[in-house]
């Protein structure tokens, strides 16, 4: 076979037929280059050639071949021929691969790697025009990063300019390279462009406030290298549109004038704006900067001054300087205050801070006092808008200027207020004005004007009526035209300004106490009741109550028994749906007027009632002051069915008082039997672990006046009692919890529990313990007569009543021993849980 080249060798010749045979097959010339991959680089570099003279329109050996070529120069000087040999490689490559990315790009990174600017920079704008606009994306990376690393930034601006109007959304990428170069003339321009796009969306993340602060602060900072901008429209411009953050903005404003030099322009905008901020923030934030400005102002002078020498003009501009940082620092109270009425121009309390600052300026306080009834609205006031113009007045009073004072005050009373209380207290501060001068006649004068009947009337709670029409209706002034009348007019004035309170319904049961007073200190005393009667006929309970404690307690000193039948009346009157809370009193002023003028027995018959109509927690001591003065009037014998009533009626805790004081008396009358059946009768609401006190008496009673017998039936009641208790399962249940000190002890049989508890009941019965205090007792009672040792006749009377009580004992707890075994059973449960379940349930 011929050879086609003078280079290829025998092991060749397969390859060489192959390609001879099929040409045109892409295959086949990437097996002959794999094959020849480590034979010298001009041989394959001639086989590359050839299959590239076959096949121009291979992609893939075109790609494969430039890039055998740069790795060939690698390492290479960039001087070095080679680097041109591989440059026209790409370039032929490009006449017919002009539309694959992949090779443009690979050409013009190796391009900018042989450090070729202009070649470099021509070479990506023939990328950008041989690729469609859709492949672009993949070129401009490269191109700004080499047009970042280039030593002057005019390219850059020029690319970055080119790239933009295809991605106007990077404009950030730009501004942010135009920083770093020092172009910030350009730099705020196009950033101002993008703070008035609406529609751009900042790629990290920013707002378009943060934007406009960037820009703000980037052409403040820089008053010297922007002159493209007009600095002083664009701050105001972003004062317009970002309302709640006007301290930074502000401060950016004046920082713009003092880099530039002009500090009187900086101080006027500071000054403007602290007199328009309406927030403490924003008003700190400016405030803050214009102090250190004014402080860095004093120090530079005090520097320039020490450099230069001390002159006379130097002096005096410090000077001037020094005062007006000092009135600047006087200044920010009233700055603040200012700024917070900005805020609410209706806050009351703020004015009154306001004038209290202006404290020794005259002129200045009436300026505020007016500014401030004139701006605030009574209806979106905070605070007491009133309050303004009684200071208002009192600033002239307390200059001696009656005159404006009363001025002030008369055009305070027609004044819209929200409240009717507003209004009326104008009134009354216009009175003691007045009475504080001594002028009377004209405080009465100006009180009957506040309550007199306006023509057209309203109810006192009609919001949609203006104050001046529903004023005659408030108590307060109504209250203080009473105290002036009762001091200054006549009797029959008085009295006609109390009547009209009370027709006009709003009377207070203080006011209806006041009026009869009054008429009671003027010795018209039927009046007087009348005027009670008056006030009941207003009132309920439990607001009468003081009317008919007053009542009743004058109606007594005044008649005592001579009208008896009437003053009953009233007692009964009084007690008709008298709460249990208030019918103490009255019951007890009712039984005194009957013992002191009255029947005794009408006067048993109200403590009686009296027992019933108090509250729970009252009856206690009522019935101790019935029992008390029923044995002062009739004697303690008439005590006794009083006592039994208690003793029904009360609860355990005082019927046990009640049963022990009962039982105290009968035995003091001698009557024993009497006495040792109450404590028998008693007993059985004494739980002896609870009340060892009651058992203690009795036992000292039985002691001093009972015997053997009366001793042993005392034992066995109270066995019988502790019996009974401990056969309630929840209290005995509860007593063995207790006993275990965790209440966790756990059981494990049943019956052995009941068992051990039952013999422990009996054992205690049959104890020496028991026998020996019988034994004891008895001699104490009668030493002589008394013999209990004789064993056999115990276990006839006691053992009988015992095995009786502990009968039943057994029958509960077998019984409760069989419902925690179903417990068990029902829930699989341990003992100690069928124990706690059992003890927890109210069955």
């Amino acid at each position: 076979l011929p050879v086609k080249h003078e280079l290829c060798c025998y092991d060749d010749l397969p390859y060489e037929e192959e390609i001879i045979r099929n040409p045109y097959s892409v295959k086949c010339w990437i097996r002959y280059i794999e094959h020849k991959q480590n034979a010298q680089k001009s041989v394959l570099n001639m086989i590359y050639e050839r299959a590239l003279k076959e096949l121009p329109g291979s992609y893939k050996l075109w790609y494969n071949y430039l890039r055998e070529r740069r790795k060939q120069v690698k390492g290479k000087c960039v001087t070095d021929l080679a680097y041109e040999e591989v440059n026209n490689c790409h370039e032929r490559a490009l006449v017919f691969m002009h539309k694959m990315p992949r090779l443009w790009i690979d050409y013009c990174q190796f391009m900018v790697s042989q450090c070729k600017i202009t070649r470099s920079r021509r070479t990506f704008d023939r990328a950008l025009r041989a690729l469609p606009i859709t492949q672009h994306p993949r070129i401009w990376p490269l191109y700004l990063r080499f047009a970042h690393n280039l030593p002057l930034p005019e390219t850059a601006i020029r690319v970055y300019r080119r790239y933009l109007k295809l991605s106007p959304e990077n404009a950030e990428e730009y501004i942010d390279y135009l920083r770093s170069v020092g172009r910030l003339d350009e730099a705020a321009i196009r950033l101002a462009a993008v703070v008035n796009d609406e529609n751009f969306v900042s790629k990290e993340g920013k707002s378009n406030y943060q934007l406009w602060h960037e820009l703000c602060d980037l052409i403040s900072q820089n008053p010297d290298k922007v002159t493209s901008l007009k600095v002083g429209a664009i701050i105001r411009g972003g004062l317009t549109r970002f309302t709640d953050q006007l301290g930074k903005l502000w401060c950016s404003l004046a920082d713009y004038y003092i880099r530039s030099g002009h500090f009187e322009k900086a101080r006027d905008v500071y000054e403007e704006a602290i007199l328009t901020v309406v927030t403490v923030r924003d008003f700190t934030q400016v405030f803050d900067s214009y102090a250190q400005f004014e402080e860095s102002m004093i120090a530079a002078k005090m520097e320039t001054t020490s450099e230069l020498g001390q002159d006379e003009d130097g002096d005096i501009d410090l000077e001037l300087r020094l005062a007006r940082f000092e009135l600047l620092i006087t200044r920010r109270p009233l700055l603040l205050n200012s700024v917070l009425l900005r805020q609410n121009p209706h806050n009351v309390h703020e004015w009154h801070k306001r004038v209290k600052l202006y404290e020794g300026q005259p002129r200045q306080i009436i300026n505020t006092y007016t500014e401030a009834v004139q701006t605030i609205d009574p209806l979106k006031a905070t605070g007491k808008p009133h309050s303004l113009w009684v200071s208002f007045a009192r600033f002239y009073e307390d200059n001696e200027q009656l005159d404006d004072a009363r001025t002030i005050f008369e055009k305070a009373t027609k004044v819209n207020y929200k409240q009717v209380d507003d209004l009326a207290a104008v009134w009354c501060e216009y009175g003691e004005m007045e009475l504080r001068h001594e002028n009377y006649d004209q405080a009465l004068r100006i009180l009957r004007k506040a309550t007199a009947i306006p023509a057209r009337k309203a109810e006192y709670f009609d919001s949609s009526e203006p104050v001046q029409n529903r004023v005659y209706k408030s108590l307060k002034v109504w209250s203080m035209l009473a105290d002036l009348e009762e001091s200054l007019g006549t009797f029959q004035s008085t009295k006609a300004v109390y009547d009209r309170i009370i027709d006009l319904r709003i009377a207070t049961p203080q006011i209806i106490i006041n009026y009869a007073m009054f008429l009671e200190e003027h010795n018209y005393f039927e009046d007087s009741f009348k005027a009670y009667e008056r006030g009941i006929a207003l009132f309920r309970w439990p607001n009468v109550h003081d009317i008919w404690n007053t009542y009743l307690t004058k109606f007594i000193d005044r008649y005592g028994g001579k009208k008896l039948e009437r003053a009953r009346d009233l007692f009964e009157q009084a007690l008709d749906g008298c709460p249990a809370k208030y019918a103490k009193t009255i019951y007890l002023l009712y039984a005194k007027l009957e013992e002191e003028y009255g029947l005794a027995r009408h006067a048993m018959a109200v403590y009686e009632r009296a027992t019933a109509a108090v509250e729970p927690e009252e009856q206690h001591q009522m019935f101790n002051i019935y029992i008390k003065r029923a044995a002062e009037i009739y004697g303690v014998t008439h005590t006794r069915a009083i006592y039994q009533k208690a003793i029904e009626v009360l609860p355990d805790e005082h019927a046990r008082d009640m049963c022990l004081r009962f039982a105290d008396m009968e035995s003091k009358l001698g009557e024993i039997d009497r006495a040792r059946a109450i404590y028998s009768y008693c007993s059985q609401i004494c739980d002896p672990r609870v009340t060892a006190h009651f058992w203690q008496t009795w036992k000292e009673f039985e002691v001093r006046h009972g015997n053997e017998d009366t001793i042993r039936e005392m034992l066995r009641i109270k066995r019988s009692v502790q019996a009974t208790y401990n056969t309630q399962v929840n209290f005995m249940s509860s007593q063995m919890l207790k006993a275990t000190g965790t209440g966790k002890h756990k059981i494990t049989k049943t019956f052995d529990c009941t068992i051990y508890i039952t013999w422990l009941l009996f054992g205690l019965y049959r104890s020496d313990t028991s026998r020996s205090e019988l034994a004891e007792l008895a001699k104490q009672a009668n030493p002589d007569e008394i013999d209990i040792d004789d064993e056999d006749e115990d276990a006839e009377d006691g053992e009988p009543d015992a095995l009786m009580i502990f009968s039943g004992v057994i029958e509960q707890l077998l019984n409760f021993g069989s419902l925690i075994i179903y417990i068990v059973s029902l829930q699989r449960c341990s003992w100690s849980r069928s124990l706690s379940l059992l003890l927890s349930s109210e069955d």
